[in-house]
């Protein structure tokens, strides 16, 4: 029952970190047209839509690398908000190279846009720490076994 629960508690914490990560993903590409004064009022139905997609973007292409990491940590017990980070940032670095051409003649990516790498890694890291937040945390718990009653306590 201790692994279902835990299943639900890291699946939440995916489903925040990918919200949070579409936020900065969104936010960070938008920023020049939020920036423009002369552009007016932003419409609040856009930035929703663009939310949505966002959360979308981010939680399908993170999905495998992050459940790999998930369940290194998990099988591990690493709880050190610095792992996560740093795998969240890795994690927006796969994602967003799997989205460039790589060209296997010269063994290089092509067309990396360093504003967008960074914006990515950005994200992947701070969507590594909302998971520890919720999820990373408590690593591992549900392997230990509870602890044992006291006997002259239930005795009574």
């Amino acid at each position: 029952m201790a692994l279902i629960g835990r299943l639900v508690v890291i699946f939440i914490g995916f489903l925040a970190a990918c919200f949070v990560g579409g936020m900065i993903v969104v936010g960070a590409l938008l920023f020049p047209e939020f920036s423009d004064l002369g552009a007016g009022p932003v419409d609040e139905g856009v930035v929703d839509i663009l939310l949505g997609f966002g959360f979308i973007f981010v939680s399908g292409f993170a999905l495998v690398p992050a459940m790999v990491i998930a369940a290194i940590t998990e099988a591990l017990y690493i709880r050190s908000a610095l792992v996560y980070a740093v795998g969240g940032g890795l994690v927006g670095l796969a994602c967003y190279l799997g989205l460039v051409p790589f060209h296997s003649d010269t063994l290089q990516f092509e067309g990396i846009v360093r504003r967008h790498l960074e914006i990515m890694t950005g994200a992947g890291i701070v969507a590594g720490v909302v998971y520890w937040l919720i999820a990373g945390r408590n690593a591992g718990a549900w392997r230990n076994p509870p602890l044992p009653s006291n006997s002259r306590r239930d005795a009574r």
